[in-house]
């Protein structure tokens, strides 16, 4: 039993599969998957996906390289969604320094705002941070998101971030498939020194897909390769790390 914690079940790639992708998952022990919209687009396919799907559950927001077509109509409707029931949290916002779409200023704004908006409706954030590290540490200190807590998702930062993160913020550290490629030195010492129970994994997909599919488009039955990985990397039993994560998540999200 795992949950797959972050994919994009909503995204153009499965347009052709998608039953055969996520009867694949079911069969590979992902029981529940957690569906992320970041723009209008993914946020009503995510919608779509946890009306269809028992298991399937929805975390909703923008994501910082749009942060430039990001409106007051577009926070209010995100709100207006958190409401259903199968809505668990806000996300995946944050800062992404590599892209150059929206400027700086504009991504801390709307960052900003959505954990406004999570702590409204009392649900978890879920961060997406690429080479933007500090600021958005800064930013999750000064609006006291510590308050409903969250996610590092696809955490790529060192083990001292990762204290931070988990000890001062009330976050967990979410690992992807990088975390199985023969060159990641620093997602496998973070896999090794964070809490048991502040881990979770999920795949990303369909990007960033584990070794031996490396540059394959990923799906959330390949979420058990993480788990081996951390259980190998650990020294302990699959079901340890699949009991323990799947545990932090229901206690994130108040699931069953």
């Amino acid at each position: 039993m795992l949950i797959d914690t972050h994919v994009h079940l909503n995204a153009d790639q499965y347009d052709e599969d998608l039953e055969e992708v996520i009867q694949r998952a079911l069969d590979a022990g992902v029981d529940r998957m957690f569906v992320v919209g970041f723009d209008t687009k993914t946020i009503e396919r995510a919608m779509q996906l946890i009306d269809a799907y028992d298991f399937i559950y929805a975390i909703i927001g923008w994501h910082p390289v749009d942060a430039i077509d990001f409106t007051d109509e577009c926070l209010e409707w995100i709100e207006e969604l958190s409401k259903h029931p199968k809505v668990i949290g806000i996300g995946e916002m944050g800062l992404d320094y590599h892209w150059d779409k929206s400027p700086k200023d504009v991504q801390k704004e709307v960052f900003r705002k959505q954990i406004a908006l999570a702590k409204r409706v009392k649900l978890p954030i879920i961060i997406h941070n690429r080479e933007a590290t500090q600021d958005c540490i800064d930013i999750l200190k000064e609006e006291h998101a510590e308050e409903v807590g969250g996610i590092m998702h696809s955490f790529s930062g060192s083990p001292e971030i990762a204290d931070i993160v988990t000890n001062k913020l009330n976050f967990y550290i979410s690992l992807g498939g990088p975390v199985t490629f023969k060159n990641a030195k620093q997602p496998k010492e973070v896999a090794k020194h964070v809490s048991l129970d502040r881990l979770l994994v999920e795949t990303d997909a369909p990007y960033l897909s584990p070794h031996p599919y490396r540059g394959k488009r990923n799906e959330p039955a390949r979420v058990t390769l993480v788990a081996e990985q951390i259980a190998d990397l650990r020294g302990i039993s699959y079901e340890e790390v699949a009991t323990q994560t799947t545990q932090n998540a229901e206690r994130l999200f108040g699931l069953k």
